[in-house]
């Protein structure tokens, strides 16, 4: 096997290579025909969650509603709320 034409330079360090990348642009628009999704748990408690979940429900008020009816029940005043939606992607130009 022939010797590389480089055999003598000193070794480059990988870390101090420069590269460049280009931008690829994409536009989110929310999906018109899906309803946005929203849940909330309870995560009060000390030793455990308390685990309670509002299961899949569609506007803002109705996580807020389930989350003052545990309260009120429960008297639980920390939880994890989830906010989904569809959401289409419309490809950009790479830049």
């Amino acid at each position: 096997m022939p010797d590389s034409p480089n055999a003598g330079a000193p070794a480059r360090n990988a870390s101090r290579g420069r590269y460049r990348f280009r931008e690829y642009h994409v536009t989110t628009l929310p999906d018109p025909m899906a309803l946005p999704a929203f849940e909330a748990v309870c995560v009060t408690g000390e030793e455990r969650n308390c685990g309670a979940m509002s299961g899949t429900l569609h506007t803002p008020d109705e996580v807020t509603q389930w989350i003052a009816g545990h309260c009120a029940q429960s008297g639980h005043e920390l939880y994890e709320q989830t906010a989904r939606a569809l959401v289409r992607a419309e490809p950009g130009a790479w830049q």
